[in-house]
């Protein structure tokens, strides 16, 4: 077998179980990723430098097709009704039969870190068959220095194999994608799927099981920092602005996705961002648009002119979901440690496609919870194969595919820190205004700019606030810059009645939502929930 580049020498394959490889390359730099990459055929070099790869049918992640393994370890503390099940003897068979697809062929290898905080950090090592998904993984989580290479041993390994095909008769799953966790042995396998995403998350599902039980906060959330040290934390699915809003030029970024809280504060979980760039644009996100198109970024579904190479970030056709991939470094203000103190401001972004929501509310912490908990964004026809029009998703803690543990572990941990740190909360409306989808137009990002800053700096906490009628968060009256109709979103519309009529059905989604955790929840978080308290406005 031959290997290259910069291994363990050690903790070798072979501790793995792989035989008969025909190569692995170790720690291989973005230079080599990219030739290899090229002389395989798995993508191509577009404007600026960056590679640019399809992900076949998989244009997102697969939450149906992720396993746990149930055993001892596991049975009683995995949230069972999100996170399908494998038995001890399923996964052997499935690694076995990984192992012997493995034979025969070159994998490349790197060596991670996934957390800034060393007591609180895991060493992945991450197999790949295909060598842009080395360069992917690479660029998105902590590169270790190379003088610490040597004497690397890894807590976790995952193995990426999109040529292989899961048997579910034989395997105990739903289709020829597969992605299963072994938490006591320490195993992640993904198969079936050449979407480089599923390894990023497969890392933060980990320190999603593992970190609580340390009272650290895993957090699907962006950061930054402001110039007098005060941190801000922007939660949210995807498409509301967590990678956006975080990419400040006037504040320092921590990271754009995953994070931790724990006693001496934040630290990133990546070493990279992972953007959405449909419709990225200069004008809009100059940090972000300017490292996207660089020399050992990595894009996906991004459609490009096959003779000049210039992308086209408008085009949509391959995928609504068309991403990019870099080192945080990219990013001119982005932290080069990963840490930052505690939280000053928490944010909870949504993209409210129903258009009823107010650009920005202050929350109190029982409102906080609710609403953490729900997690609620809009989608809208386009972004999802078969929807049409405007549907609510309420996706628990903001990253429901991403919990091992019930969500009321993180939503108690997550109270319990904002009461300790006196944190203020506030909801941020991504969304519509004036009308919902199809009617009403998207939320200026210079409006919620503005809002966020004045939030941020702590002027907004000397406002006047109403209380609104339909979701009882408080909500200013005005804010200096900001046109007032905008804050008060009944007034945006022109059918009044309608507007009545949408917010109610909002309201109602929540309440039925929320049954879920009644039981699990004090009654002042249950008495948080949206209610319409008087008639129409």
């Amino acid at each position: 077998m031959k290997e290259t580049g910069l291994r363990n020498g050690a903790h070798g394959v072979e501790k793995f179980g792989f035989k008969d490889l025909a190569a692995v390359h170790w720690n291989l730099p973005a230079e080599q990723l990219y030739e290899y990459a090229l002389a395989a055929n798995e993508g191509h070099v577009v404007e600026g430098g960056a590679f640019c790869a399809e992900t076949g049918i998989h244009t997102g992640r697969s939450p149906k097709d992720k396993f746990v393994v149930c055993d001892e370890q596991t049975e009683r503390t995995i949230w069972w009704d999100k996170n399908g099940k494998l038995s001890p003897q399923q996964f052997d068979v499935l690694l076995n039969d990984f192992l012997e697809h493995a034979k025969g062929k070159q994998l490349f290898a790197q060596d991670l870190y996934g957390g800034a905080y060393p007591k609180y950090r895991i060493k992945a090592r991450v197999f790949t068959e295909l060598a842009w998904h080395s360069l992917f993984i690479r660029s998105l989580l902590i590169r270790p220095e190379r003088k610490d290479l040597a004497a690397y041993v890894p807590d976790f390994t995952i193995l990426c194999l999109p040529t292989f095909k899961a048997d579910p008769k034989r395997h105990g799953v739903r289709s020829e994608t597969v992605v299963a966790l072994n938490l006591t042995k320490r195993m992640i396998l993904i198969g079936g799927s050449f979407y480089a995403g599923e390894m990023k998350k497969s890392v933060f599902t980990t320190l999603n099981y593992y970190l609580p039980a340390e009272s650290v906060m895993p957090m699907h959330c962006s950061a930054n920092v402001g110039p007098d040290g005060d941190v801000a934390l922007f939660f949210g699915l995807s498409g509301t602005g967590k990678t956006t809003l975080s990419a400040d030029p006037n504040r320092t970024l921590i990271g754009d996705d995953e994070h931790g809280w724990g006693p001496h504060g934040v630290f990133n979980f990546e070493g990279g961002c992972y953007a959405k760039c449909i419709k990225l644009s200069r004008e809009a996100e100059p940090e972000i648009y300017d490292a996207t198109l660089r020399f050992g970024s990595v894009l996906e579904n991004v459609v490009f002119d096959p003779e000049t190479r210039l992308v086209d970030f408008d085009d949509e056709s391959k995928t609504e979901n068309t991403r990019s991939a870099y080192p945080l470094e990219f990013i001119p203000n982005a932290s080069r440690t990963g840490r930052a103190g505690m939280p000053k401001n928490l944010v909870m972004l949504t993209a409210d496609a129903f258009g009823v929501m107010p650009p920005i509310a202050k929350l109190t912490p029982a409102q906080a919870m609710y609403h953490f908990l729900s997690g609620y964004t809009a989608k809208v026809a386009g972004t999802e194969k078969g929807l049409v029009g405007v549907q609510p998703e309420f996706s628990t803690c903001f990253g429901a595919p991403f919990l091992p543990r019930h969500p009321t572990v993180y939503g108690n941990l997550l109270r319990e820190l904002i009461a300790v740190h006196d944190v203020d909360c506030w909801l941020v409306n991504t969304g519509w205004t004036a009308g919902k989808y199809g009617v009403g137009r998207r939320m200026p990002i210079k409006v919620t700019r503005k809002l966020l800053t004045a939030a941020l700096d702590g002027s907004l906490r000397n406002a006047k606030f109403r209380t609104d009628p339909y979701f009882g968060f408080s909500v200013p009256t005005q804010v200096a810059g900001i046109e007032p109709h905008l804050l008060h979103p009944f007034k945006t519309w022109q059918n009044k009645s309608e507007f009545d009529k949408t917010a109610r059905e909002l309201v109602a989604m929540f309440q039925k939502n929320f049954v879920q955790f009644e039981t699990h929840v004090d009654a002042d978080v249950r008495d948080a929930q949206p209610e319409v308290r008087i008639a129409a406005e």
